[in-house]
């Protein structure tokens, strides 16, 4: 499930009637990017030979008024259990986007072309490739009529040694203890973006700091060793208005950072250079 969105829940669930003009596709093409990670958080780290292929999804309806695209990386698709379960939520949010459509279409008037006009594409990349951890986030581009689409984010963190999905903050103490180590700076950091997108002048409903929960967290790392910074991906709504787009913001783990991290997973992660 998309965990940070511009839209509310279900409203990028939407679906098809009628027979398919391009039928679905899964081929190695290069998986597109998730165009709102950072390089800050640690740039994506190319697959070694031979470890898998991008799966990529394509498929498109009725004069393409609808579209459909869902893909994952090679390094995804390299582990067993990880590519069943991109595959199953890519089932899911297919099926869902069929079903919706379907009543779109029954419903909508039939000199109105934007009500029954949808796509939803979602795609993963990597943002960092660790011995014991796959970190991945999504972009997801919507539309389901109206004046404009909408889009949002989510995260991934894959445990090699369970062979399991993990919340990022599952590694640390607790939520509480991930909160007091990266409010403060996560704060200052929104704040000073702010300040830059609108010249300094206060804008009523978006001023307050957010919660660090309510961004997509992705743990990155710039030496592909360990992670050494925490990223937040800030959809619009939730930091400042639509028009102010996302907001993205990168911390560096620090001294502070990694006392706050489970011991177990301390080995995981390091002071940032």
């Amino acid at each position: 499930m998309v965990r940070n969105m511009v839209l509310p829940v279900l409203l990028w669930a939407t679906a098809a009637c009628g027979a398919p003009v391009a039928g679905k596709q899964e081929t190695a093409a290069e998986a597109a990017p998730a165009k709102a990670i950072s390089a800050k958080a640690g740039a994506p780290i190319l697959p070694a030979a031979g470890i898998g292929k991008p799966v990529v999804f394509k498929e498109g309806a009725d004069e393409d008024s609808w579209t459909f695209g869902y893909s994952w990386p090679a390094q995804a698709n390299a582990i067993a259990p990880l590519d069943a379960l991109l595959r199953a939520r890519k089932d899911k949010v297919r099926a869902e986007w069929r079903a919706d459509w379907s009543t779109a279409k029954s419903d909508c008037p039939p000199d109105s072309g934007s009500c029954v006009s949808r796509y939803y594409e979602e795609h993963w990349a990597v943002v960092a490739d660790l011995a014991d951890w796959l970190s991945l986030s999504s972009t997801v581009e919507t539309y389901s009529g109206g004046a404009h689409g909408n889009h949002g984010f989510d995260a991934l963190l894959w445990d090699k040694r369970s062979g399991k999905m993990r919340e990022p903050t599952e590694l640390f103490q607790s939520k509480r203890a991930f909160e007091d180590a990266l409010r403060a700076d996560l704060c200052k950091a929104l704040d000073r973006e702010r300040a830059e997108r609108r010249e300094n002048e206060k804008l009523e409903g978006f001023d307050e700091c957010i919660d660090p929960t309510e961004a997509v967290i992705i743990l990155g790392s710039s030496n592909g060793k360990a992670f050494d910074r925490v990223g937040f991906l800030i959809a619009p709504y939730i930091a400042g208005p639509y028009v102010e787009g996302d907001y993205e913001v990168t911390l560096p783990v620090t001294a502070k950072v990694l006392a706050k991290v489970r011991q177990q997973y301390r080995d995981s992660f390091v002071v940032a250079r």
